[in-house]
């Protein structure tokens, strides 16, 4: 345990963050196995799965490369299902 008052304070806000996060990832990762399950030819899932990715980037959860390579997958994964 740290002995340094703002750091004792950093490890508080750390774990709220953390557990703030994990829950986006979380509903990032049910919405993307969804998305892929679903065999919709119109990709309602998968644009759901998209937004809350964006979500999720723009508030720093997961980084902006690990988004677009996310929805990049999503958006392959969609067009071999719709051919």
């Amino acid at each position: 345990m740290a002995n340094i008052k703002s750091q004792k304070k950093r490890i508080l806000t750390n774990a709220k963050a953390y557990e703030r996060n994990k829950a986006v990832r979380a509903e990032v990762r049910t919405r993307v196995k969804s998305a892929e399950a679903s065999g919709e030819v119109d990709g309602e899932a998968t644009r759901a799965a998209i937004a809350r990715i964006d979500r999720a980037a723009a508030k720093g959860v997961i980084h902006k490369n690990t988004a677009a390579r996310k929805k990049s997958r999503l958006i392959k994964h969609l067009q071999s299902v719709q051919a």
